[in-house]
């Protein structure tokens, strides 16, 4: 696997600390950088007024692709005191305005687990060598399509400390197996979501069972698929989606995840 980083920009953001009314610097930066000769496009989320370092998260996109709602988790995660990597599993600038074209790029970008997992762990390495990261304490969360690459890669054991899928695919080729499971996990589904449907859910709790991995997992009532995303319900209405927005499930999992994050990196 050959990895070449190349920093392409950088901003500036003030955000205002409303505990301490401490004017903090988060900084940002679009990474381009190359696994197995195609291209990718990151972004780096993280305040440079905070003290040490600190544990890194990587947010990975859903099936349209490394867009902006995926950097705005990044700058979110940046905001709670995170080093934050939004990277990027397709490629080339691929970024999807229209199902099809997503449900193509998803499929070529999944059609090798070894394609997967190198795309990953060059985004993780990327993200462990950053000044302001401790490269031990590192965690992963995905949305849609993202939530089931960060579940196949703790099934795969690689050194997470959690994973959090939000919305994402349970289901999987790919069996977690007792004593190679290093992550904790925590899922967010809709209970309403006809892309992951109930026997997925019952699926993985009874395999990360078996497994012996630490799962938590928050099924909300009559929410669907999607419902992090505020651009749900534009979706739905253009594409005929069984998609949407739900202001309430998504607030509980964001700070559940945080809470999460908190006791995962405590320890």
């Amino acid at each position: 696997m050959k990895i070449l980083i190349t920093t392409l920009s950088a901003t500036t953001l003030a955000l205002t600390l409303t505990s301490t009314q401490v004017l903090a610097e988060m900084q940002t930066e679009t990474v381009e950088y190359t696994v197995n000769g195609t291209t990718f496009s990151g972004y780096l989320a993280w305040d440079d007024e905070a003290d040490g370092k600190r544990p890194g998260v990587l947010v990975v996109h859903e099936w349209w692709g490394h867009n902006e709602f995926a950097r705005e988790q990044a700058e979110r995660l940046a905001a709670a005191g995170y080093t934050a990597f939004a990277l990027d599993m397709y490629g080339d600038g691929k970024l999807a305005d229209h199902p099809d074209d997503a449900q193509k790029f998803m499929k070529e970008a999944t059609k090798d687990l070894d394609q997967v997992q190198a795309r990953f762990t060059a985004a993780m390495e990327l993200l462990q060598n950053h000044e302001s990261v401790d490269s031990g304490r590192i965690a992963a969360q995905g949305y849609c399509f993202g939530g089931a690459v960060v579940l196949n890669m703790a099934r795969l054991g690689l050194d997470l400390d959690g994973v959090v899928s939000y919305h994402g695919a349970l289901a999987s080729p790919i069996k977690a197996e007792a004593g190679k499971v290093n992550a904790r996990v925590q899922v967010y589904t809709g209970g309403a979501d006809k892309m992951v449907p109930s026997d997925q859910v019952a699926g993985l709790v009874q395999e990360m069972q078996d497994a012996e991995v630490d799962l938590t997992l928050v099924s909300f009532p009559g929410v669907l698929h999607s419902f992090t995303n505020p651009g749900a319900d534009r979706l739905a209405s253009e594409f005929n989606m069984p998609v949407g927005f739900d202001q309430a499930a998504a607030d509980r999992s964001w700070n559940g995840t945080l809470a999460f994050y908190e006791t995962i990196f405590a320890e």
